[in-house]
């Protein structure tokens, strides 16, 4: 980091901009396997909580994300480090600024969740909820909706979580969306309990 600059403190605190949302700031990380759902679930709780409740929310998609912002990283090991900590500070704007956050990686390795885990920490609410989309290897290459597993099987894709490169399962994600049993519906109710038992869905 450069040492000739200052961070500069605007006039409105993030407590001013949800007091103005009637919300509180928050990112949910979903992490899994390609295939578990994380980002089917993640866009059709963004559509609950917008149309249903008038929530601000965005949703990363780790795909999207490489098209613009990491376009330049592959998915080596540290290629794949230097994503989660970009995804992490984008996450802890968006945070700050009184947005929910729906976050969609693999994001296969604790270190890199633990990192961003610490990044939002503060406050009397937790900010980063991590969310375990839980299918099973066989479960996400029965679904493969990108042929994502077939070409791994094939040697065409290397480093592809849960075929030639590991995935970390959260140990004590505060919330597991069994994917390989609950339909979208009933992950996302299960979600939306969750945020409005946290006092997620108001600012008072």
């Amino acid at each position: 980091m450069a040492t000739n600059i200052t961070w500069h403190d605007g006039h409105v605190a993030r407590a001013d901009r949800e007091r103005h949302l009637n919300q509180r700031g928050v990112t949910l990380w979903f992490t899994g396997l390609s295939g578990s759902g994380k980002s089917t679930i993640a866009t059709a709780l963004e559509r609950e909580l917008l149309h249903k409740h008038q929530k601000a929310t965005y949703v990363l998609d780790g795909d999207n994300i490489r098209h613009g912002l990491n376009s330049d990283l592959g998915f080596g090991q540290a290629d794949r480090e230097e994503n989660i900590r970009r995804i992490g500070e984008v996450c802890s704007l968006f945070t700050d600024a009184g947005i929910i956050v729906l976050a969609a990686f693999v994001s296969p390795y604790k270190q890199d969740r633990d990192k961003v885990r610490t990044l939002l920490k503060g406050g009397k609410r937790s900010s980063f909820i991590e969310i375990y989309v839980q299918a099973s290897v066989g479960t996400c290459e029965e679904r493969d909706p990108k042929g994502l597993y077939k070409r791994a099987r094939a040697g065409e894709i290397p480093n592809f979580t849960g075929i030639s490169a590991p995935f970390e399962a959260p140990e004590n994600a505060e919330v597991v969306l069994n994917s390989g049993e609950k339909t979208v519906g009933e992950c996302v109710a299960q979600l939306m309990q969750y945020l409005t038992d946290g006092g997620y869905l108001s600012a008072k």
